[in-house]
């Protein structure tokens, strides 16, 4: 199999990583204890402002950040990897939440065709490389939207799985800043919050999917696991790449 190419970074981008770790440090001390739409205010508004974009999977918890954004400005910027291997409930729960909430920049990437006949021709990659799969069709083409984004927004959880369990309000990411409104939520905040505001659930919820990513590499979650076991199950697998910032810096993108 084809392994991508892995320019080393140049000295440049190791300065604006050091830069931004530094900062994210420094906004995280200064954002405990605030609330979700405090910080999503304060990094939409003013610390980034017409600089920041919001990415979303448009999955099992999605709706919660998405409102919470499109009260602060509907017209942020979204970006969502349509990767070509989601499930139609996916496309359509986007395509809900969009109308529902009203926002107004949402942002379709997805692989390079010319990768995808190169190195995933029959659509089987994510069998024998899943590594390499989530590569081309997520990190790659995160990478090419963000372009000169110096911030964005994540929805990760500290509950999710222990690998989130110290997740911090704002991280340095390459030469970016991520901002993680949502660390401290838990399932429980999720859910009240998604009933205060009358936002409709992923419909594969209700059917046990309670993380929810590809078709091919995603299953149903047993009573007492992980919201993530369903995600790569059996394979020593359990983030796609775009938050393993030591498989991202080398694209130049700080993803």
């Amino acid at each position: 199999m084809e392994r991508p190419d892995l320019p080393l970074p140049r000295v440049s981008e190791a300065r604006a990583a050091e830069r931004a770790t530094s900062l994210a440090a420094h906004l995280d001390r200064l954002h405990r204890g605030r609330s979700a739409e405090a910080i999503l205010r304060a990094a939409i508004d003013s610390l980034f402002r017409g600089r920041i974009a919001l990415v979303s999977s448009f999955g099992a918890d999605s709706a919660v950040l998405l409102h919470l954004v499109g009260a602060v400005n509907p017209a942020t910027p979204v970006i969502f990897i349509d990767t070509g291997q989601l499930f139609e409930e996916t496309l359509a729960y986007r395509d809900e939440l969009v109308s529902r909430i009203g926002l107004t920049d949402v942002r379709s990437t997805g692989p390079r065709p010319e990768r995808l006949a190169r190195l995933d021709p029959e659509s089987f990659l994510w069998q024998t490389n899943p590594d390499l799969c989530c590569r081309i069709r997520k990190v790659e083409p995160l990478a090419a939207a963000l372009g000169d984004f110096p911030a964005w927004i994540s929805g990760r959880k500290r509950f999710q799985n222990a690998q989130r369990a110290n997740l911090p309000l704002f991280e340095g990411d390459g030469r970016r800043i991520k901002v993680n409104p949502l660390a401290e939520w838990t399932a429980e905040d999720l859910e009240s919050y998604r009933r205060d505001h009358d936002l409709p659930a992923h419909p594969l919820v209700k059917r046990g999917y309670l993380s929810i990513g590809c078709m091919p590499c995603t299953s149903r979650v047993k009573p007492g696991e992980d919201p993530r076991a369903g995600r790569w199950r059996g394979l020593q697998k359990t983030e796609c790449g775009i938050h393993v910032r030591d498989t991202l810096e080398h694209e130049g993108s700080g993803i």
